[in-house]
């Protein structure tokens, strides 16, 4: 009996993830395109991310789950960081990985300052002028 409920959880948690990703998997992999410079890393990076909302789907209670991907996605960014530095030819490719990722959260994910910093673990004047800064040099170099 046991196995059954345990089996029927398991199969709902798959349909639910698979609408989840069938809805959002194009926007988040878009962001990590945009974070990494190279399309083959972006589904890299995102395929990490969304295991671990799959790992963690019963554990989220009410959380949204795009919320919890996405900030899955930037910390993996975050943490590899290092990785992207090599120029690929990508719009924001010469951005340090940290500006790239303010720029993604707050202009493509339109996260607003207090989120964005809050999830980068930034304060929100040093997102604000991360920001500007990044905004500055994305206009100097159009």
């Amino acid at each position: 009996m046991v196995g059954a409920r345990h089996g029927a959880q398991e199969r709902r948690r798959d349909r639910e993830f698979e609408a989840f990703t069938a809805g959002a998997a194009g926007r988040l992999l878009h962001a990590a395109t945009l974070l990494t410079g190279d399309p083959a890393e972006g589904e890299r990076l995102l395929v990490a991310a969304l295991a671990r909302t799959y790992a963690d789907w019963f554990r989220m209670r009410g959380d949204d789950p795009y919320d919890r991907t996405r900030q899955e996605l930037t910390a993996r960014f975050a943490h590899r960081a290092w990785r992207y530095r090599r120029p690929r030819g990508g719009l924001l490719d010469r951005l340090p990985p940290r500006e790239r990722l303010v720029l993604v959260l707050r202009l493509y994910e339109d996260l607003p300052e207090a989120q964005a910093a809050a999830q980068l673990g930034l304060p929100t004047e040093r997102l604000r002028t991360l920001c500007l800064r990044a905004v500055a040099a994305m206009r100097s170099r159009a």
